[in-house]
């Protein structure tokens, strides 16, 4: 292994900084941590160890560049808006009691699973290299089965409100994780937009009507404790797995994760699965299947994995506030709710925390004299 001994490799020795052998510079010293008094925040981005060598590539071939950034955008918010009404199918396909939470995720699994092989035929192929097969098998179980089955076990025994309020911790703890493990930078906007908008989604759910009434068998304690999990798994999913998740196409990588994660969860649920009486279930729940797992799985997973390769991490997670904004318009305009003072104040706040987060990485980031 070669041994760096140039001027930035000795700098480094004197000033106790750590060197960056795949930066520009290959003997640069990394840069100053995301917390350091010394760093004048301009933008997050350049904190990152990798921020110089973007920065030195063409406009068009920069990982966030705006081109880029719009079509992440444009993807999760079409995957949010499908999210947004999720918990509340969710609730309406197991209120009858015939389909059990388990059996909805494990529809979920299977389901996604078999869409994404059909839809591998029209894509070319890719072969999972095999220093990633173990990789890719650990992105299922934080990003597909910790997160989805937990989240749907847990709306089948707390209310789609709680569940709700709960997903307003992804965003923190993903931009908390990005910084340690990615370096992502923390500045004051953005942990401004993430309070704006947590408080503004808390705010929408909670004046939105008040909780649903209990259904037999419902335990809130341990829902809300399954869909805490649920978003601390997901979390971990898009900071930890951001780089293999570049290296493949949405498709290939679903079909795989989505493999993976039935063949997992299947021998656990398998006895709630045949023991519903599918004859006697109505069209209103067959509909409700139908969207959790054409929609709410194979749809809006291909749209979180196209923006994971295109936004940075906490950018991906805020599109979580969006969900109840969603939902409680789609209240509005079927005439179930109304907008007052305080649904208007809660978008607002909602959607300028994304606008701070999400703008915050334009610039780059300067060592002060």
């Amino acid at each position: 292994m070669k041994t760096e001994t140039g001027p930035a490799r000795r700098q480094g020795e004197k000033t106790g900084e750590p060197y960056l052998p795949n930066s520009p510079d290959e003997h640069a010293p990394l840069p100053a941590w995301p917390f350091s008094p010394g760093l004048r925040f301009r933008a997050k981005n350049s904190c990152n160890p990798s921020a110089e060598a973007e920065n030195a590539l063409p406009a068009a071939q920069r990982p966030y560049h705006g081109i880029r950034n719009l079509k992440g955008h444009i993807a999760m918010g079409a995957a949010a808006i499908i999210w947004g009404l999720m918990s509340p199918v969710s609730k309406l396909v197991m209120q009858p009691g015939e389909v059990s939470s388990a059996s909805l995720a494990t529809f979920r699994l299977l389901g996604a699973a078999i869409l994404f092989w059909l839809a591998s035929a029209f894509v070319p192929g890719e072969t999972i290299a095999r220093k990633d097969r173990l990789t890719l098998f650990y992105a299922s179980l934080f990003g597909i089965i910790f997160n989805q089955m937990a989240f749907t076990v847990g709306v089948g025994f707390t209310s789609p409100a709680d569940a709700a309020i709960i997903t307003t911790i992804t965003p923190v703890l993903t931009m908390i994780l990005a910084a340690f493990v990615l370096r992502e930078m923390i500045t004051g906007k953005k942990i401004i937009g993430v309070c704006a908008s947590a408080i503004g989604a808390i705010l929408l759910v909670s004046g939105s009507g008040g909780r649903a009434a209990a259904l037999p068998g419902d335990n809130n304690l341990l829902g809300d404790i399954l869909c805490l999990a649920s978003q601390c798994s997901v979390a971990v999913y898009f900071v930890f797995f951001k780089n293999l998740i570049g290296r493949y196409s949405p498709v290939t990588l679903m079909k795989w994760m989505f493999t993976y994660a039935a063949i997992a969860c299947l021998p656990f649920t398998f006895r709630d699965v045949v023991s519903i009486r599918y004859s006697a279930l109505p069209m209103q729940t067959w509909l409700g299947i139908a969207y959790v797992v054409a929609f709410a799985t194979f749809v809006s997973y291909i749209c979180l994995s196209f923006a994971q390769q295109r936004l940075k991490p906490t950018a991906v997670s805020m599109y979580n506030y969006c969900q109840p904004v969603i939902a409680s318009s789609v209240a509005v305009l079927w005439g179930m709710d109304h907008f007052g003072w305080m649904k208007t104040l809660s978008v607002l706040l909602v959607f300028t925390g994304v606008l701070l987060v999400t703008r915050t990485g334009k610039k780059t980031a300067v060592q002060e004299p």
